[in-house]
């Protein structure tokens, strides 16, 4: 599952003296981390869940409080409690025009395919697989500009919308889409109302990647994959103004930036 334990050693930033935590701490954030095997760990008093060797992982939101508090203890007992301070982000308004107005404002006889699309996606996520697949480095998905970024939030023909939740990049339909990490498939949905063809993989203690607006599915739900694995391709399905792909990343429900676990272009 490409776990290397002696290079999340080296790469981690050490918060206290058996506390190890990889990733920026700032809004929209995937945090990985080492504990001493045996240990517990509790974030904000909720507790995480970790490996037999002491690795776990949580996120943080777009909007996410500046201010957390992790509370771990080791194997004897011995608890320790550190604060944690996130940096605040600004985020870009994207407007778009020429979205067809039945994606703008969806007639009420799709509302229930809209939340049946919801459902398929919230179970693909609420896995609590014991993978390690999140502790590799991600690799970028597909190659292309980067058109659209997590955070940014759209207003479509005029009116505002939610934010945006994912990276995006542009390409034909048919660009090669990979595996970012190992993993498994959890969905694949050829014609979602919003997201076109959908697919998600689980990499593990929630951590999952899902791909939007896609042409076409090259594996199917319960494939394993390893990083750089073709998995699909690009296309310009669901609510789209041009063919991209939408990626994004979980912890669970909370909707991470992708663009911080990748090299940047």
């Amino acid at each position: 599952m490409g776990l290397c334990i002696a290079f999340l050693f080296s790469a981690f930033n050490v918060l206290a003296s058996d506390l190890e935590l990889k990733g920026v701490l700032t809004q929209g954030t995937l945090i990985r981390g080492l504990l001493p095997a045996g240990s517990q760990i509790w974030l904000n008093g909720k507790p995480i869940k970790v490996s037999k060797t002491g690795l776990f992982v949580f996120g943080f939101g777009r909007d996410a409080a500046l201010e957390h508090q992790i509370k771990w203890q080791d194997r004897n007992g011995a608890q320790h409690i550190k604060t944690i301070t996130l940096s605040k982000r600004i985020y870009k308004e994207q407007r778009i025009e020429g979205v067809a107005s039945k994606y703008v404002s969806p007639s009420k006889e799709v509302y229930a395919r809209i939340r049946k699309d919801n459902q398929q996606i919230a179970s693909a996520r609420s896995n609590h697989a014991d993978r390690l697949d999140f502790t590799q480095d991600f690799i970028w998905p597909a190659e292309g500009p980067v058109s659209g970024v997590y955070g940014s939030r759209r207003v479509f023909n005029g009116t505002p919308k939610r934010p945006h939740f994912g990276l995006d990049v542009a390409g034909p339909t048919g660009t090669p889409v990979y595996a970012p990490a190992d993993g498994v498939i959890t969905l694949f949905e050829p014609d979602m109302y919003y997201s076109g063809g959908t697919m998600i993989i689980d990499h593990g203690y929630g951590v999952t990647s899902t791909f939007l607006h896609l042409s076409k599915g090259l594996v199917i739900a319960g494939t394993k994959v390893k990083q750089g694995d073709l998995v699909a391709e690009i296309g310009a399905t669901g609510r789209v103004t041009g063919a991209h792909l939408d990626w994004r990343i979980n912890w669970f429900s909370e909707r991470l930036d992708p663009a911080l676990l990748v090299p940047k272009r």
